[in-house]
């Protein structure tokens, strides 16, 4: 039998007819099984007794609306209030594991501040302050009594800035309803306690069996790991086949272990051959290496599939991260838009939002912190980058490195940048698992019905320092005085569940010790060596550059036709005539004595990537039309403002083509674009700079993931990047792409690098790096591409280019080399610059430059010495090898080029530089002084001696 409470007459009176017999139903079953009813009935049948068996008197129902002005005055007082508690509820609500702050809002969403009583609001009816307001709920009182049930629990909601009417309906009733999301049933609430106790000793027992090694444990956020496992069970029930998952690294062991479904033996052997952290105080560890360098353990990412039933086959992937905490964010959301779309038809890809799910757990300091949030928030609604919505958890253990929020953030919530977007957010206190699992259950309703982001607030703590070896309480001494004091969620919900009888205190004991006792059988297995991956690094063989020859030229009549068919409009389409006039004339382009620019050879070469079946993502600001109004791969009707693709309607086509104008934000879609590619590897992805001195911007997902990942962690990608990149007097932001940077990151055939100079050398190089797609040698591509060389008809070329040869990595000028032997200087240069000598070379008329020779090294990395020693070998009488650039000497590729042309050169022969001096500044801002420098550069390389007086800049 059931414990009663008392009789409470005021409670049941509201209760008639059919209500009254539901709540009798539901009291039945109680008092057999206390377990068989709803937690919200459990509590209202404890705390009130057992309600009528016969019909109360019915109270007078509330009078009508009068005309009385002041109780029209307390109706619309009674309004604000219900509203406030809407609005303001969640700042009143029991969301803070610690009570660690007073509330300001309490007294607005008290019925006293608004001049009422107890008997204003029960005189009113429901209906007049609460719209659709429930059967049960029939005055004023009814109604601000369950409202404040529901905005002011362990779960808030802050709705107020959605501004879709739809949206913000449709929340408001999913909070304000009891039923919905649908609360767990005994066996689910049984299952997650045992979950928490198997996250809670995963974290003991790493703490007291690896002393002092740093883990960046989940403790005082462990609700974050059964959260996930609903989300997994949540989206493969719905029928998705991925979920991607992003997080920094507090709790990442714990979500790869329960959530991953990584072994504990090889967690742990990664620690038992970890060096002493006192000593590597950084992130060092040794064991877990899975590239070359290999990352520490905490870093690391994994993938695991997991069924539903017996049909559905869900993977779970949790990417690879840097300590550049939010990162990830973009890499995630390219990897789930990759997964949710079908390539293999021409046209636009096919996109289908329900068959992957991004997830991504953020830290309380990094999510307003970190500007790559709001970046990666931008893009969620962007047509090329949309996905159908993000779960985001903020796991907010409220407190940074080792300070207070305050000293982090200007806004009241770590969440509050989510607003900003119009987007849902929850805080849930990670004390309630059952309110944390209703929250995640209310985000993938969201999800699945509008398609957009949704953010789950996790207010916890944190239970040791930043890292295990720290102390936290010198700088935090009254929050982690409580903390010592706070029981652990597994101990407080299964002292939850012993109450309701649940289970018992030897139900929880037996949960604890088979736990544990999984925990100990791995560690013993670990320490036997009967591991799967042994006690060093996992061997991966990543290969180098491939030998295998790949023809990249296509036959001229190919060429011709997808040319022709390029500048086939659709019936009735009118192209802006200006436009319309520049594009045919590629009518021509391919015929004897014609040449092919730059656009044009960019076009020929996807058209023919996409007649192999290799699809092709291109994307970057203004790129459909191309910054430089070169590209025009979308046309706009001139008078209806439609859209064509002429690569949409390629008949030989057999893959899909997109490109996309992308935000004024690079280090999103930066990474957006290498996650696409990282879980695409088939698709041939481009990012292209606006400029490419704005790649800065994104110099983290350079450094960390496009340059390194294949290295740490064995990530393939192919992805190719453009970076207009030449000095034509446009100042410091529109000059050089910092070719000396992606130089320095250059090593261990991470990448290729470089500077061309033809159309033809574009095309077969975008022919090369496309054959790369989805092979083991793939390498990203780093093209310091051109601005004026774009519209330069020196760096045109025939169409019998493109249609014979390959790229070279090493081009000699084609005016000079006649007479090698009598060479004494050797010119290298690479890029613009090799134009600019070429220019003068031509203007210079009958000269002899019999004594004189330029290289053009079109490809920097990987070095193309053998091709380089061979010219070498041809220059008998070779005195001097000059580098010129038009890069300042500490930028470019001279502190790159000098030592490798040391190696090779002769010893007799010199090495040495012409260029600009060495600035602080990539490039001048006055055009004189530009041009000056310029002409000095050219004249000394050609030994020209011209006298050039040197401007003064205006001020």
């Amino acid at each position: 039998m059931a414990a009663k409470g008392p009789y409470n007459e005021s409670v049941w009176s509201s209760y008639h007819g059919p209500n009254l017999g539901y709540i009798q139903d539901k009291y039945e079953q109680f008092i057999k099984d206390p377990s068989s009813v709803e937690p919200n009935y459990r509590d209202l049948f404890t705390t009130n007794g057992p309600p009528p068996m016969t019909p109360l008197p019915e109270q007078a129902p509330p009078p009508a609306v009068t005309g009385d002005a002041e109780w029209l005055k307390k109706a619309v007082r009674a309004s604000k209030l219900i509203a406030n508690i809407r609005i303001h509820g969640h700042r009143a609500a029991n969301i803070d594991p610690l009570d660690r702050g007073e509330n300001p809002m309490a007294q607005w969403l008290d019925f006293r501040t608004y001049d009422l009583t107890r008997e204003d609001l029960t005189a009113m009816p429901a209906s007049l302050i609460w719209e659709n307001a429930p059967a049960d709920v029939k005055t004023a009182w009814d109604a601000v009594q369950r409202m404040l049930q529901a905005y002011t629990q362990t779960i808030a909601y802050e709705f107020g800035h959605v501004h879709d009417e739809k949206e913000l309906r449709w929340l408001n009733s999913q909070a304000e309803s009891l039923s919905s999301p649908a609360p767990l049933n005994n066996e689910e609430r049984k299952e997650l306690l045992n979950r928490l106790i198997q996250v809670e000793q995963f974290e003991t027992f790493l703490h007291k069996t690896f002393v002092g090694q740093k883990r960046f444990s989940l403790e005082g956020n462990d609700a974050l790991v059964p959260m996930l496992d609903e989300i997994v069970r949540a989206a493969a029930h719905d029928g998705a086949e991925h979920i991607l998952m992003g997080m920094a690294h507090r709790g990442r062991l714990n979500v790869l272990a329960h959530i991953l479904g990584k072994p504990y033996d090889i967690i742990f052997s990664e620690f038992h051959h970890s060096p002493n952290k006192e000593l590597f105080p950084s992130e060092g560890s040794m064991g877990i290496n899975y590239g070359w360098t290999g990352d520490v353990k905490y870093h690391l990412g994994a993938d695991r599939a997991v069924r539903h039933g017996e049909t559905v086959r869900t993977r779970i992937t949790l990417a690879n991260n840097p300590s550049h905490l939010e990162f990830v964010n973009p890499v995630v959301e390219g990897f789930t838009r990759a997964a949710q779309e079908d390539r293999s038809t021409p046209g636009l890809p096919k996109l289908d939002t329900s068959k992957a799910i991004a997830v991504l757990m953020h830290g309380d300091a990094a999510f307003p912190g970190e500007g790559i949030v709001a970046e990666t928030l931008n893009i969620g609604k962007l047509k090329g980058y949309q996905n159908g919505g993000t779960v985001h958890i903020i796991v907010n253990n409220r407190i940074g490195f080792t300070t207070e929020s305050e000293d982090s953030r200007s806004t009241h919530y770590a969440s509050d940048l989510a607003k900003g977007y119009e987007i849902p957010i929850v805080h849930v206190n990670a004390d309630d698992p059952e309110a944390c699992i209703s929250a995640v259950r209310l985000a993938s309703s969201y999800r699945n019905q509008f398609k957009k982001d949704f953010v789950i607030d996790l207010i916890g703590y944190r239970r040791h320092g930043h890292n295990e070896m720290d102390d936290p309480e010198t700088t935090q001494p009254v929050v982690y005085g409580k903390v010592r004091n706070h029981p652990t969620v597994y101990r407080l919900y299964a002292e939850r569940l012993r109450d309701e009888r649940i289970l018992t205190a030897e139900d929880v004991k037996r949960m604890s010790a088979d736990s544990e006792g999984v925990l100990q059988a791995a560690f013993e297995a670990m320490k036997a060596g009967k591991h799967k991956n042994g006690d060093s690094k996992t061997s991966v063989v990543l290969e180098a550059e491939s030998k295998a020859p790949r023809s990249t030229a296509v036959p001229l009549g190919t060429l011709q036709e997808i040319n022709s068919e390029l500048l086939t409009a659709p019936a009735g389409f009118k192209v802006y005539p200006k436009l319309e006039r520049i594009l045919q004339r590629r009518k021509d382009a391919l015929k004897d004595g014609e040449r092919v620019d730059w656009a044009l050879a960019e076009t020929l070469a996807f058209g023919t990537i996409l007649k192999d079946g290799t699809p092709i993502r291109l994307s970057g600001q203004d790129s459909q039309r191309g910054t430089f109004a070169h590209r025009h791969l979308v046309l706009h009707d001139s008078e209806t403002g439609a859209l064509h693709s002429p690569l949409h309607q390629l008949s030989s086509s057999r893959a899909s083509f997109g490109v996309y104008n992308s935000p004024l934000s690079e280090a999103s879609v930066l990474g957006y674009e290498y996650g696409y590619n990282v879980f695409a590897p088939d698709t041939f992805v481009i990012w292209e700079a606006q400029y490419g001195d704005f790649a800065n911007a994104a110099q983290v997902i350079i450094d960390q993931f496009i340059s390194a990942g294949r290295a740490k962690w064995t990530q393939r990608s192919n992805l190719a990047i453009l970076l207009p990149h030449g000095y034509e007097g446009q100042g410091p932001e529109h000059s050089s792409a910092r070719l000396e940077r992606y130089l320095q990151l250059s090593a261990e055939e991470n990448w290729t690098v470089a500077n061309l100079t033809s159309a033809a050398q574009y095309f077969h190089l975008l022919r090369r790096q496309a054959a790369l797609c989805g092979q083991p040698d793939a390498r990203p591509l780093v093209i310091m591409a051109p601005k004026s060389l774009i519209r330069n008809t020196r760096s045109t070329s025939p169409g019998t280019e493109l249609a014979s040869g390959s790229f070279q990595a090493v081009l000699p000028e084609p005016l000079l080399g006649s007479k090698p032997a009598e060479v004494t200087r050797l010119v290298i240069c690479s890029g613009k610059v090799a134009i600019d000598l070429q220019t003068e070379l031509e203007a210079a008329g009958g000269r002899d430059w019999s004594w004189l020779h330029i290289l053009r090294l079109e490809q920097l990395y990987p070095f193309p010495q053998a091709e380089l020693a061979a010219h070498l070998n041809s220059l008998s009488a070779l005195q001097e090898i000059v580098w010129v650039q038009e890069e300042p000497k500490n930028m470019g590729g001279w502190s790159y080029a000098e030592s490798r042309l040391r190696d090779i050169s002769p010893q007799q022969v010199s090495v040495r530089y012409i260029g600009r001096p060495e600035r602080s500044s990539t490039a001048s801002g006055y055009a004189d002084v530009h041009t000056f420098e310029q002409r000095r550069i050219v004249t000394e390389a050609l030994k020209l001696n011209s006298q050039v007086q040197a401007p003064v800049p205006s001020s």
